[in-house]
């Protein structure tokens, strides 16, 4: 029996190579790219991707330390075009067991002289030198952007803005120093920065560090110098769950320049909990 129409390959299309971390993000593009009739490729990086991948999706499992075997691969399948998707976690050198690919990177960029942006962006550099084209996944789903407003029932109090303004003004005053996308704020209060940690992790050391009163609010924003090919801001389902057991009130989404993982189960969640989910601009902070 023949494939139906919506799901045959479309061969006018390039073959998108898919570079997967952690998360339910690399997932909904491959459905995405298989709903349209895009050819895919997946590398699913060991000890990061959770993708559970059947002989349908071409793909290999790969060491982030094996750049050699990655590019081999990727060039033999007629690959050119790359989204990187999905949370890595930063891994030591000795985690990394770089090949002869990998360690040439890192004796030219220096492992531990880059900060996150700065190693994305290297990276990219690297696969673009090796002749690949690096692309956001926004260029592939333009619906998976955060819209502006809001994306759940409850709204923001007006002390809530004001924390939100205040952890814009931050982290725009930050955007330079390649530190972390998100702030926490409550009453007007700085609670936390995120470093190395992460987001969940942020939100869990903030939580306890509340006064009594309005729950604090979380506020995520692209760097200014951020790549917008590499490494939006997310959230998803999972920030919700965090966000309600330590007490928040809220969160705040760069509209137009993060990502909302699961869109409709984080709407169910924050009505749920009574949080405010909110897709938002920064310059109307300012």
């Amino acid at each position: 029996m023949s494939a139906s129409p919506e799901k045959q390959l479309n061969t006018n299309i390039p073959k998108l190579g898919i570079l997967a971390g952690g998360g339910n993000i690399p997932k909904t593009l491959i459905e995405h790219c298989q709903n349209n009739g895009q050819s895919v490729f997946v590398v699913a990086f060991e000890h990061q991707s959770d993708l559970v991948l059947g002989d349908d999706i071409p793909h290999i499992w790969a060491r982030l330390g094996a750049a050699g075997k990655v590019i081999k691969v990727l060039k033999a399948e007629g690959v050119q075009d790359l989204v990187m998707i999905g949370k890595i976690r930063r891994p030591s050198l000795a985690e990394l067991k770089p090949d002869l690919k990998t360690a040439e990177f890192f004796a030219k960029e220096g492992l531990n002289a880059l900060g996150d942006d700065g190693l994305l962006k290297a990276l990219k550099r690297f696969l673009e030198n090796d002749g690949f084209k690096i692309h956001g996944i926004q260029t592939v789903m333009p619906d998976i952007l955060t819209p502006a407003g809001l994306i759940s029932k409850a709204k923001p109090s007006k002390q809530a803005e004001k924390d939100i303004e205040r952890g814009c003004s931050l982290l725009d005053a930050l955007g330079d120093q390649d530190v972390g996308q998100s702030v926490v704020v409550q009453g007007g209060h700085v609670l936390g920065i995120e470093g190395a940690e992460g987001t969940d992790a942020l939100i869990k050391r903030c939580g306890a560090l509340q006064r009594k009163g309005e729950g604090a609010v979380l506020i995520k924003l692209c760097k200014n110098e951020q790549d917008r090919d590499l490494d939006l801001p997310t959230i998803g389902p999972q920030t919700i769950e965090v966000l309600a057991a330590s007490g928040f009130s809220g969160v705040a989404i760069h509209a137009g320049a993060s990502i909302i993982d699961d869109r409709e189960t984080v709407s169910s969640l924050a009505k749920a909990q009574k949080l405010f989910v909110k897709g938002i601009h920064p310059q109307d902070y300012q």
